[in-house]
This record gives structure tokens, sequence and C-alpha cells, in this order.
């Protein structure tokens, strides 16, 4: 089996034309086009559900007339043979595996893991050697674990879905920072009952749907070599928000919009969604960071439910694209109900956000450690100092934080923006201090500025004079 061939030779149905033509709206050239949906499943486990899974994209394109490819690849830990499987559990050993390592007689855990790194680099070479408009597939907590993971490999923007039995449980480490749609099965998958052919029915539905859009949307590289077209890029700016942090945010991406040549991607910063900022900067799809909103950092700190990674900040850094850091929201801490806020807090100042997210007001020692976090990960991993900048809002790092609000604290704020500017002292880091709040309009239309001004590389004193930020 050579996987690269897959995509180019393997038509999984008579009932529909290997190619179909297709008129692009704008152009008078005429291209033939067949979605290629990837299909992933434990076989071993889930044979008769994925089989079916796999008939009804079929059918759905057969009603529709509609070519499709289709590339089942068994994810099981057993070889199962069927005509359908396009990548039998054997091939994947066969071409991934150092030794034609034997999985079945291996702890559940291990063997999971090894196929996980199989499928992955199965997928990867697809993904390399052909087009691919989706990835689909159903299981239970094993299932999807593999599956997910898999998916989570993938570019953001790839239609990904799962039918899954965890899909209405915790799905943070299913779905992590990718874009991946989950529907929950209601029943397990096992057998294929009435309800389940619904889940399924409407599964495939969903991912045929999907790859046709994406496919729409992403052109065929010979056409637009045909076309000799080259877009003029914008500058892709990636900014971070909270709730009580949207009135900077919304002004910051209306001035940016209104001023420059830009796109700007916003990211709500829940513990995912600064990882996304980061995995997307490390893609190559941002050129420029606004971090304003760098709360996470205090769940780390704290232990609350919104937590990112203690390798935050690095990446853009270690880039070295044009990055401003701000301390948005650093007056808080996430947890989810009332009850559930960890004893050590209860006496600690709480908002009840909502019925599922109650706020904690952070400490001076708290805040000591967030402003210590940035100082480290600035001081060890920016490749240009030059293009990195920290500002400091002294009027309140948030809706809630400004004076004679419910998280005011001078104290703490203070102590943060201290342990920032003597730690980044004669470091060539430009530490900005303002007396306004984040949420200030003018404040956010000076920091957006600003980072154009290191987007652009002007004069810092002609831009100081430009923008009226000295």
């Amino acid at each position: 089996m050579d996987v690269a061939g897959v995509a180019d030779t393997w038509i999984p149905y008579s009932v529909c034309p290997a190619t179909s033509p297709f008129t692009d709206s704008t152009s008078s050239i005429t291209y033939d086009i067949m979605p290629h949906i990837i299909l992933l499943g434990t076989l071993d486990t889930k044979h008769a559900e994925i089989l079916y899974l796999h008939h009804q994209l079929k059918q759905i394109a057969s009603r529709l007339s509609q070519p499709l490819q289709v590339t089942l690849i068994d994810c099981g830990c057993q070889n199962i043979i069927d005509e359908a499987i396009t990548v039998t559990h054997s091939d994947l050993i066969k071409k991934y595996a150092p030794s034609s390592r034997e999985i079945r007689g291996l702890p559940r855990g291990e063997a999971i893991e090894l196929m996980i790194g199989y499928v992955t680099r199965c997928v990867q070479d697809l993904l390399k050697t052909s087009t691919v408009h989706g990835i689909v597939g159903a299981g239970g907590s094993c299932g999807t674990s593999v599956i997910s993971a898999v998916m989570r490999t993938a570019p953001i923007g790839l239609p990904k879905l799962i039918a899954s039995t965890i899909a209405s449980g915790n799905t943070s480490p299913v779905v992590g920072e990718c874009d991946i749609t989950l529907m929950y099965s209601v029943v397990d998958i096992a057998g294929t009952n009435g309800l389940l052919r619904d889940v399924l029915d409407n599964s495939a539905g969903a991912i045929f749907g999907m790859a046709l859009a994406y496919q729409s949307r992403i052109p065929d590289a010979k056409v637009l070599a045909d076309r000799q077209e080259t877009p003029t890029p914008k500058t892709r700016v990636g900014i971070t928000m909270f709730g009580v942090t949207t009135a900077c945010v919304d002004r910051i991406r209306a001035h940016l919009e209104d001023n420059y040549s830009v796109e700007v991607y916003v990211f709500h910063a829940t513990g995912h969604g600064g990882k996304a900022m980061e995995r997307l900067v490390d893609e190559g799809r941002l050129d420029a960071i606004l971090d304003v909103t760098t709360t996470e950092i205090c769940d780390l700190v704290a232990g609350g439910t919104m937590s990112c990674d203690p390798d935050r900040l690095e990446t853009m850094l270690k880039k070295g694209i044009p990055t401003i850091i701000s301390v948005g929201a650093t007056d808080m801490v996430n947890f989810g109900p009332k009850e559930t806020v960890p004893p050590q807090y209860q006496d600690r100042k709480l908002v009840v956000h909502n019925p599922t997210v109650t706020l904690m007001r952070t400490s001076p020692d708290e805040c000591r450690q967030v402003g210590e976090f940035i100082v480290d990960k600035v001081k060890r991993f920016a490749q240009d100092q030059t293009k990195v900048e920290v500002w400091l809002p002294g009027g309140g790092v948030s809706v809630l934080a400004t004076p004679g609000s419910l998280f005011a604290d001078a104290d703490a704020d203070s102590t943060l923006a201290n342990a920032v500017q003597s730690g980044l002292e004669g470091t060539g880091t430009r530490v900005v201090c303002d007396d306004r709040d984040i949420n200030n309009s003018e404040f956010a239309i000076d920091i957006a500025n600003r980072l154009m001004v290191l987007v652009n590389g002007k004069n810092d004193l002609e831009a100081y004079k430009q923008f009226n930020i000295l």
C-alpha cells in the first residue's frame, strides 16, 4: 500500500464519476474537482458502525450526483479485512512501524499511543500529497481519543467532525486549540439502532456539506497559477480578549481595520484561546500579536480552570514577530460554580460571573508571579527585543478593576507593574506605563498604532509624533 498514491488512484464506488466539471463564477476557466473526505474509525470494535457512516457518505454523494472520494483508514489495533477499507491496520504497521511491531499483545494505552502515531503520519502524508476537504470519524472514548489526536495535527480550517459518546462531557482534551466539531451520539456507538443511524446520517451530511464549503473557498492551485493571481497580503494580527477587555479589543480591531491593511483574529483567552493563537503563529499564519489579555497566566499561577500551558508567550517571542504584551484581566482567576472554588480560596474576593463561572480577585503575590512570568519569557525567548513591548494600564486592567469597581486593588496592580518594570530594566524591551485603564478608547488606539509602528519599522520619534504617544 502506497499512501501517497491513495488519493490519486482510489475511486470508492462506481455510481459517481471520477471527475465533474465545476465553473468558477469569477472566471471562464472550467476545472475538475472531486471532494476528498478521510474517514477514521477503529474497525476492530466499530466495524458495522464505521461502514454505515462510509455507506451514508456514498449515498449522499449519489443522491446529489456529486463525485466523492472517501479514504477509510482503520485506526484499530487488530487487522480487519474489508474491501471498503483503503488503509488497513496491516498497511499502517508495514509502512510506519519501525520493525513491524505487533500491537495486539500490548497494554491498551500503549497500543493506542502507537496507533495515534501511525494514523497521524498516514493522514499527514495524505495532506501533503493530495487535496483533502474534510476528516470525519466516530467512536467511544478510546476511538475518540485516537481520532481527535490525529485531527488536532491537521490544519485549522480543514473541516473535522467526530460523532462521539463523550461529546457532552469535558471536551477540552478532545478539541484542544483545534476546530473539531463534536456530535454527541446519545447512545453508545454499538450496533446500528435507529437513533444511532440518525446521528451517523447527520454526521455524514454535516461533513459532506462542510467539505463542499471548504472546497469552494480553497481554489485549485492550478487555477490560481493560470490566472497569475497574487493577492496583496494583509498583515494578520492576533489579539487576545476576555469579556472584561472587550471594549479595548473592539476599539483596537475597528481602528486597525479602518486605518491599516490588516486582517484581525481575536482569540478568547479561556486557556485554549492563547494556545490557538500561538499555534497559528507557529504555523506562520499570524504576522503580529497584541496579547492584550494575558489572564490565562493568572489561572496557571493560582490553579484556575482557564489556565494556559507553562510555555505561554514563547512562540511569538521565538518567532521574532512584532509583539505587544499587556496585562488585561490579570485581576482575576477563573473557577466553575461558586461551590467548586477550592477551599483555600473561599474567603477571597469572589464574583459570580454567571452560573458556571466564578471570578476570584488575584492577590498582590499572585500578581507578582504573573509579572515575573512575563519577564522570564521575554528575557529568555525574545529573538528581537526591539520588536517586543509591554504596556501597563495603570487605571485598571479590566472593567472590574477600575477605581471603585469590585476588583479595584491598586496594591495588586502596582505589584505586577513593578515586577515587569524592574525585571525588564536594561533588557532593551520597552515598557510603557500608562495612567489610563485598559478599556480607555485612546489607550486602545495608541497600542494599536504602536503595533503597526513595530510592523512597519518606522522611526520611533517619527511614530511618537504621529500618534502622540510620547
